[in-house]
């Protein structure tokens, strides 16, 4: 009987690593595969592990795949990388908002081109290092968080719809992460101990507005307060985001901290205010994904996520023509449009959207203040 064949995007990265590994334990003919996806930079100056498609992180997974006796091949991406991630990436700040790249590269490079690719190479399915589980009953997948929840990817998996999630694999969602790491080292891979890259992949030097400074013309602007009068000079825009406190080339005169509550991409001017008047409970999310149908007009309750790191809070969605209307129970901090707001329902996720307009005509106070 033949094999079903798995085509593993192979970073170099341990959670890839094993990935490839659970699945031939699993009995699947496994295929390596690493993208290239961006040059710019170099080993010498980001360090080894720091740094996007090195020729250490290539050299990596090949040895991986030689110690399994799996093919390994190398495809050049850089291409649709700079147009659907970077260029996306310096579009979102050059129009005021703060764009999520690693969700940008999982629905265009991974789950739409690299897909494509391994279909027309016959492949059976995609596999990945993403902390995530599928679940199959009947003719319906559903996303489930990963085991390991500090681990757990889900939030940046939302576009995935029905034809996707049929054509993928997370292995390394069922286990925590240091069982991933003791699954390599007791088949002596490598990478068992290389670190987790923690920067946006094409910026290993973490100085996103150097990056921005280097690329795009700078949009400076004015600074004013809650009710619009002006209080000072901005360099630009594109460097500020939503919640932001520190580099902001601004004293008060109060003495109490002021946050960017709002920025303004037709005037240029960055909003300035109060630690409570980035509380808000309401806002439009666009560029919907869902794993199942809903009606329209339809209302659900969820908890909702509006940032990676963020907690999940109880929010009823309500869904309109091309938007959703989310209100959340308790006000939340820094909601802040371009990042991704996602919905679970227990431990499923059941789709997304792109946060655009955030309520602001009044600070909303929690219930402490």
């Amino acid at each position: 009987m033949k094999k079903e064949k798995v085509i593993v995007a192979m970073s170099g990265g341990v959670d890839s690593s094993v990935a490839a590994l659970l699945l031939k334990n699993d009995g699947y003919d496994v295929v390596g595969m690493t993208l290239r996806l961006w040059s710019e930079g170099s080993s010498e100056e980001y360090g080894e592990n720091n740094r996007c498609c090195s020729v250490e992180d290539v050299d990596d997974a090949r040895r991986v795949c030689q110690i399994l006796d799996i093919p390994h091949y190398f495809v050049n991406f850089e291409k649709e990388f700079q147009e659907h991630v970077v260029n996306y990436f310096l579009n979102e700040y050059d129009s005021g908002r703060t764009p999520h790249p690693c969700f940008a590269c999982n629905d265009k490079i991974k789950f739409d081109f690299l897909l494509r690719r391994a279909m027309f190479l016959d492949a059976d399915y995609i596999a990945t290092g993403h902390y995530a589980q599928i679940s199959q009953s009947e003719n319906h997948y559903s996303l489930i968080k990963g085991v390991d929840s500090n681990k757990d990817q889900s939030y940046v998996l939302f576009t995935l719809k029905q034809e996707e999630l049929s054509k993928l694999k997370f292995p390394v969602g069922l286990y925590p992460k240091d069982q991933i790491r003791q699954f390599a080292l007791d088949a002596n891979l490598p990478v068992a101990d290389k670190p987790d890259s923690q920067e946006i992949c094409f910026i290993p030097s973490g100085n996103y507005r150097e990056f921005i400074q280097e690329r795009l013309e700078p949009k400076p602007g004015k600074f004013v307060d809650m009710s619009g009068n002006e209080i000072g000079d901005h360099p630009g825009i594109q460097f500020f985001t939503i919640g932001q406190r520190r580099k902001l080339g601004f004293i008060s005169n109060d003495g109490q901290p002021r946050f960017v509550v709002d920025i303004d991409p037709d005037t240029y001017n960055v909003v300035l205010g109060l630690e409570e008047d980035l509380m808000q409970t309401t806002f439009c999310a666009k560029k919907l994904s869902f794993t199942r149908d809903f009606e329209l007009g339809s209302e659900i309750q969820v908890t909702a996520k509006i940032r990676y790191k963020a907690n999940e809070e109880s929010a009823k969605v309500r869904i309109a023509e091309n938007e959703a209307i989310i209100e959340f129970n308790n006000p939340q901090r820094a909601i802040t449009p371009g990042q991704p707001v996602v919905f679970y329902q227990d431990d499923e996720l059941i789709g997304g959207g792109i946060i655009e307009n955030v309520s602001r005509a009044a600070p909303v106070l929690s219930a402490s203040s």
